[in-house]
């Protein structure tokens, strides 16, 4: 997953981030769909009927959340987007407080706290140089801690190549209305660019995700965002060698600080699991 910085931030130098979007996920629905005709226990599920509505929602959380993504990243340090990535864990237990009503420790709002120092910290005095990348990336952290949270409901229900392989899938066609509806498609780029995409969208929305959402089957979203947490610190290096960027020493320490935060709180949820097993 974390190649999805690296080869998508290149491929925008050449493309503009809605035709990206399209062609990013029309591709990566090629793939995911080969891969679930392939396995035999996934083709038996290709048309899943009864969990349709949710495999839409899906698919529209994908489609907002591309957009929103690679706006964002368009405009920030990869790097830097990546930490901000990292406040996805806190955005999920948000979601299991307010629609679960679940409960949240002062551990847990103490780690999302500095989570939050950390990104404000990054901002102040800077709005307007960073202010855009950083809304668009909040919003599509909010369209990603969605679709996961109904992604690991149904993971035990639908197989997860099935989950991917329509996740792209509808996700592509709501962007190809958007792209073609407005106007703004712009396929004319250098071919490098193509590959570049037609490569990253193999590893990022389908091979990461085949494996995200197996995943989901033997760990908690807890559990995962534990793994996930450690994504700025494979970007980083790999943003530097292939792309020859750093962030600034603000969006560092700031993305350390977010980074922090991502950690603790990755670490209390999965403290709290291993309790609840007990």
């Amino acid at each position: 997953m974390s190649t999805n910085f690296i080869t998508v931030k290149y491929a925008l130098q050449g493309f503009d981030p809605y035709t990206f979007s399209l062609v990013w996920t029309s591709a990566a629905a090629i793939y995911a769909f080969a891969v679930a005709l392939v396995d035999k226990e996934s083709r038996e599920q290709i048309f899943p009927k009864g969990s349709m509505k949710a495999i839409l929602a899906i698919g529209a959380f994908t489609a907002v959340g591309m957009i929103f993504a690679w706006k964002g990243l368009s405009t920030l340090d990869t790097a830097f987007a990546s930490f901000l990535w990292r406040s996805f864990p806190a955005v999920t237990i948000v979601s299991g407080v307010l629609i679960l009503k679940e409960r949240l420790s002062r551990k847990e709002s103490l780690a999302m706290a500095i989570m939050l120092l950390g990104g404000l910290w990054s901002v102040v005095g800077r709005w307007e140089i960073v202010g855009s990348g950083v809304t668009w990336t909040a919003l599509a952290v909010l369209a990603g801690a969605v679709q996961l949270l109904i992604a690991k409901s149904y993971v035990h229900k639908v197989h997860p190549n099935i989950l991917v392989a329509y996740r792209v899938g509808i996700g592509s066609i709501l962007i190809a209305f958007w792209v073609f509806g407005t106007g703004v498609a712009d396929f004319a780029v250098e071919s490098r660019y193509w590959c570049v995409t037609l490569l990253g969208a193999f590893l990022g929305p389908c091979a990461s995700f085949l494996f995200t959402f197996r995943a989901y089957r033997y760990w908690t979203l807890s559990q995962s965002s534990t793994v996930l947490a450690a994504q700025p610190l494979f970007v980083l290096p790999m943003a530097y060698v292939f792309l020859g960027t750093f962030p600034t020493p603000r969006e560092l320490v700031s993305g350390f600080v977010i980074l922090l935060g991502a950690f603790w709180l990755a670490f209390l949820e999965l403290t709290k699991t291993i309790t609840e097993h007990r």
